[in-house]
């Protein structure tokens, strides 16, 4: 009974195992069948999908196609109707061309018919000319009573003539030019010998030579892109002249005074080893009031070295800067305290005023002081700078008459004339190049100056260039271009010169202030 129940309970196990499998089995398949289902429902739709997508692109591809084709036959409409129009274009130029070209050929063809029948015309009037000319002929021949032979014969012999007499009258005129030109090249040859003989002459009067303590300083003196040595040669007026020289530079000024205060400068320069715009121009001024106390220090050492009392202070200046003015190559400080010794000697041993004499002397040319500044000759100055100084009417009356202008109304007026002569004559004492060529020189600051604007002038360069210092307030940069042309033209028509002459227009502007 036990294994029976064993059994069955097996047996219902087994069995519910089957049956439990079963079901099992029969559930995965329904739940299979159900995906396989969705799967397909799923794969149906996506086909649907991708058909009408399909459909979508295809319309999409079919318009763009059909818009691709309409825009090329767009274009294709586009040029043939352009080209269509070139053609015709070229049809009417062509047809143009052709009329053009028609109407030529029956300019030409008349212009031939022409030419024609104006040569058959031409052919009649040579013909009636020659019936005339002949007709003409035989006129002339009855009037005149000469044949043609006989009237070429005639005219020969009068042309012949003629020809002799102006032959005559140019050979005399080619012979006064030929006078003319010979008279004026051996002015130019004697110019020439003269000029070579006094160039040696005029370079020592005219320069002045700054020794320096090594060839290094050169380079100290022309300063970072020659702002040194321009700013010395603006403020002085006087070329510096650096070259190959050793240790050495040259001063180069037709007026000594320009010369000496640059020469000073330079020294002061060197030795203080400052060499720089603002320490050049410190030093031009204190030179410039030494070479002033020099001035005054010479004249007043003439006048004691003449034994004269009662000169105005004024006139003893002018006497200490006639130190630095040649006359002729004659210094005229020493000229004037030679003629006052003369004067003295002379009127001594005729009885006259010996102090008076010498007082004369002394001033007869102290208008050579003045003459580089002021216009008009020596004597006129001299005189008017005496009368208004108070000088006596003998000392005035010498300098009026020295040169024989006015006539001597005293003995002493006499004498200083001869003195003056004596002086001057003496072998070696004057050379007339250098007065020539410094009264050039004056002559064309003068010229310079006389414009108005312009500051100060220097003609440097022994003459070949003058620098003109315009006030920047008064004349712009355009009006400079003026000047220069100005200067120039009055140049030319009021100076007589060699080679050339450079016009240099220098503005420029400067502020200055102070740091309390």
């Amino acid at each position: 009974m036990p294994k029976v129940n064993i059994v069955f309970v097996l047996l219902a196990v087994l069995g519910g195992s089957i049956i439990s499998w079963c079901l099992a089995i029969v559930y995965r398949k329904k739940v299979y069948e159900n995906k396989i289902g969705s799967a397909q429902r799923r794969s149906r739709e996506i086909i649907d999908e991708a058909l009408k997508t399909a459909e979508t692109k295809k319309r999409e591809a079919l318009l763009e196609v059909k818009e691709e084709s309409l825009r090329t036959k767009n274009e294709l409409e586009r040029e043939t109707k352009e080209r269509r129009n070139e053609l015709q274009r070229y049809e009417r130029r062509i047809l143009n061309k052709e009329e053009n070209l028609d109407k030529k050929m029956d300019a030409l063809e008349q212009r031939e018919s022409n030419l024609f029948t104006k040569e058959e015309a031409l052919e009649r009037q040579k013909r009636d000319v020659e019936s005339v000319y002949q007709k003409a002929i035989h006129e002339l021949e009855n009037i005149s009573g000469f044949t043609c032979e006989q009237a070429k014969d005639y005219l020969l012999e009068k042309i012949s003539d003629d020809i002799k007499h102006d032959t005559a009258k140019l050979y005399k005129e080619l012979e006064l030019q030929a006078k003319e030109e010979a008279d004026k090249k051996a002015k130019e040859y004697v110019v020439m010998a003269i000029q070579k003989c006094a160039a040696e002459h005029v370079a020592e009067m005219t320069i002045s030579v700054v020794a320096l303590p090594s060839d290094e300083m050169k380079g100290r003196i022309i300063g970072r892109e020659g702002r040194n040595i321009r700013t010395l040669e603006t403020l002085t007026g006087v070329d510096l002249i650096i070259d190959d020289t050793p240790e050495a530079v040259v001063l180069s000024s037709f007026d000594p005074i320009r010369r000496e205060i640059a020469r000073i400068t330079l020294e002061r320069l060197v030795i203080d080893g400052r060499i720089h715009p603002a320490r050049i121009e410190e030093m031009v001024e204190k030179a410039r009031k030494d070479v002033e106390t020099m001035i005054r220090e010479e004249g007043e050492a003439a006048v004691l070295e003449m034994g004269l009392h009662g000169i105005h202070p004024e006139l003893v200046k002018l006497l200490g800067k006639m130190k630095f003015r040649t006359s002729y190559g004659q210094n005229t400080l020493k000229h004037s305290i030679e003629v006052a010794y003369l004067s003295g000697m002379l009127a001594a041993e005729i009885g006259l005023d010996v102090r008076l004499a010498k007082r004369a002397g002394l001033l007869h040319d102290i208008g050579k002081a003045l003459d580089h500044d002021m216009e008009g000759s020596h004597i006129q100055l001299g005189s008017e700078i005496c009368k208004k100084y108070k000088e006596s009417k003998v000392v005035i009356n010498s300098i009026e008459s020295h040169h024989g202008d006015v006539e001597p109304e005293s003995l002493i007026a006499c004498i200083v004339q001869a003195a003056d002569t004596i002086s001057a004559a003496r072998p070696g004492a004057r050379r007339e190049t250098l007065e020539t060529y410094t009264n050039r020189l004056k002559q064309l600051e003068e010229i310079t100056n006389s414009f108005q604007g312009v500051d100060k002038s220097f003609a440097i360069q022994a003459g070949r260039e003058v620098r003109i210092m315009v006030l920047p307030e008064t004349i712009n940069d355009d009006e400079m271009i003026l000047l220069a042309r100005d200067v120039s033209k009055q140049i030319e028509a009021n100076l007589e010169y060699p080679g050339q002459i450079k016009i240099n227009v220098i503005r420029e502007s400067r502020v200055i202030e102070y740091a309390k």
